[in-house]
């Protein structure tokens, strides 16, 4: 269950325990004007506190004076929280991934605000609702101690020796699970043929899992053999799990893709705290916290004018290097997603 946290008492077993429940008080509407709430996705920040969020974070703090207190879950938990708290906002600030900030905004969860900066970053709403603050990509995990080589194909993942060592988070609820169905869709042709495959596919899936960040850990341990993930948490991961390797699948004979992933963020219609929420907005696409993305968070830049380079950019560019990125129409997703979602169901019988 998703939790809520106080970076200013990281360290404090009793404020990490605070759990996210349905009967959780206003924390957000009864703070005082020092604070600012953040609904985040997972992936930008780790349990050690040393991940890009955690520092961005810290470093606003220590600048602003004010306190950042966040709950953290799946993409689409938060965004759905967020929505049952319409009559009574109590984040600030939603970070999450593509489709679910387009869901977000058309659940008129958003009002318009362009953090400085935000002119130098190429995906953004037109309407000036949310802003990508990373850039980000999707892909495979596999372990690197039991395979010598990642499988070429998703094809490959229908061998039996999978069986029970493979997993994808679930779609709809986190964001690296739903890039599953549209990374397929675009593999195989369509809705039906990528069906087709997750429905075979089910037989050597573990099972649901509401946070993609859990599965790395268990690729590194061997539990898993195969998960799915993004760029920016798997390589951050990696730093400190030996066995963790990525990988993009190709279907059949083809050329292995992707597609971009970004964290975005936006300021919450009705914010409690709204002024604060924008100088957090403007401190996220800062150059001093757009140049610690590579060597801190492990992914790209979100502004243009920031180059990549830091520690990690070679990594970075090698393993992108051959790989073709295509562009989703989000518009369709955002607009069919129940239609997939209830597709893969039906395909997967979850």
């Amino acid at each position: 269950m998703p939790a809520v946290r106080t970076t200013a008492a990281r360290v404090s077993a009793a404020t990490a325990a605070f759990a996210l429940a349905g009967a959780l008080t206003s924390c957000a509407a009864s703070d005082p004007a020092d604070t600012v709430t953040v609904y985040t996705a997972d992936g930008l920040r780790n349990e050690e506190g040393t991940g890009w969020l955690d520092q961005v974070f810290a470093d606003f703090e220590a600048e602003t004076g004010v306190t950042v207190q966040y709950v953290e879950g799946g993409s689409g938990e938060i965004v759905q929280r967020a929505g049952r708290e319409t009559a009574n906002p109590r984040a600030d600030v939603i970070i999450t991934l593509p489709p679910f900030i387009q869901q977000a905004d058309g659940m008129g969860l958003l009002q318009q605000y362009e953090p400085q900066g935000s002119e130098h970053v190429g995906t953004k709403d037109p309407d000036g609702r949310w802003t990508t603050i990373v850039d980000n990509y999707f892909c495979l995990t596999y372990n690197t101690e039991e395979l010598e080589e990642p499988p070429a194909t998703w094809d490959d993942l229908l061998d039996p020796r999978f069986e029970g060592r493979l997993q994808y988070s679930t779609p709809g609820v986190a964001g690296d699970g739903t890039a599953v169905l549209i990374q397929t869709m675009h593999d195989f042709g369509g809705l039906e043929p990528a069906m087709d495959y997750l429905g075979r596919l089910q037989a050597n899936n573990v099972g649901p899992s509401s946070s993609t960040g859990a599965l790395g850990p268990k690729v590194d341990k061997g539990e898993l053999l195969v998960a799915n993930g993004d760029v920016q948490m798997n390589l951050a991961q990696a730093r400190t799990m030996p066995n963790l390797g990525i990988w993009f699948p190709a279907h059949e004979e083809g050329e292995p893709s992707t597609f971009a992933l970004p964290y975005t963020a936006g300021l919450v219609e009705g914010a409690p705290q709204a002024d604060n929420g924008r100088a957090l907005l403007d401190f996220l696409l800062s150059e001093a916290a757009q140049e610690q993305v590579v060597p801190v968070a492990g992914g790209f830049p979100a502004r243009t004018d920031v180059p990549v380079e830091g520690g990690g950019a070679e990594e970075l560019e090698a393993l992108m290097e051959g790989v073709e990125v295509f562009e989703p129409d989000w518009d369709d997703i955002d607009a069919n997603l129940p239609e997939y979602l209830d597709a893969w169901r039906e395909a997967t019988g979850s």
